[in-house]
């Protein structure tokens, strides 16, 4: 299950904000006992890009065996 302070990965492109199926969020907040959540995502740096309110089927948690991958933002 996810909880608060979980980092999870995007499983849907929101163009709207600039983010990616496979970008990495942080859970802030869980809605319904995982229904929803709001996830931060953030920079490298540190700088937050978004805070999202999303479906569970729009987040999954990450697995044992990955490995992260930057990418440069699109817009600034």
């Amino acid at each position: 299950m996810i909880s608060e302070l979980d980092r999870v990965v995007l499983t849907v492109d929101l163009p709207e904000y600039d983010l990616k199926s496979g970008d990495m969020g942080t859970v802030v907040l869980v809605h319904q006992e995982g229904l929803g959540y709001e996830v931060e995502f953030m920079m490298i740096a540190g700088e937050t890009v978004a805070i999202v309110s999303l479906l569970s089927s729009q987040v999954r948690e990450i697995g044992d065996r990955e490995i992260a991958q930057a990418r440069i933002l699109a817009s600034s």
